[in-house]
């Protein structure tokens, strides 16, 4: 299954780990444009000076470790779409160029099913998504949380419990499963 990843869901560190964790484990191949990943980064500058050069940092990193995900997106496709919101129909044109089964968002309300269905793409969102995998891998995902939890920890400082780092993520099915 081929997944395309919005900014939404790359941006947040623990959501973004679960994800590309996940497709580590081979559950799924992630995709993404250029201008997801630039999303990302000025997504980044809220949290200070700092954030945009580390998100930056980060998006180097995630390049490097998935050179096949980057797809530039057939800019001619952009005309002929609609969705709610027209900044989002750029991560439609990536899905459909990239031939994706799904786009995964916590935007519900600005990618409906019915238009995605019209190009042959579903939506999930990001814990519904990871639940899944982990009723498919349970060991794998619990051991991919746990790891998630143990570099959080390392960085914040805080001694986080596994469900409420999730909770957190806005992965709470996910969270309620890995600690089951």
């Amino acid at each position: 299954m081929k997944a395309v990843l919005d900014t939404c869901v790359i941006y947040p560190t623990v959501m973004r780990e679960m994800l590309l964790g996940a497709a580590h484990l081979g559950h799924f191949t992630p995709v993404w444009s250029a201008r997801i990943l630039e999303e990302w980064a000025r997504a980044s500058r809220k949290l200070g000076p700092a954030g945009e050069a580390q998100a930056r940092a980060e998006i180097a990193l995630t390049r490097a470790n998935w050179p096949e995900a980057e797809r530039a997106p057939n800019e001619g496709l952009q005309n002929r779409l609609w969705l709610p919101d027209v900044g989002d129909i750029h991560v439609l044109v990536t899905a459909i160029t990239a031939s994706a089964d799904v786009i995964v968002t916590v935007n519900a309300k600005d990618f409906p099913k019915n238009i995605l269905a019209e190009e042959g793409l579903d939506r999930r969102d990001p814990d519904n998504l990871l639940h899944g995998i982990w009723q498919a891998d349970p060991m794998g995902m619990n051991t991919l949380a746990a790891q998630v939890l143990e570099e959080a920890n390392r960085l914040s400082g805080d001694q986080w419990t596994l469900r409420a780092l999730m909770k957190k993520a806005r992965l709470p099915r996910l969270g309620k499963a890995v600690t089951s």
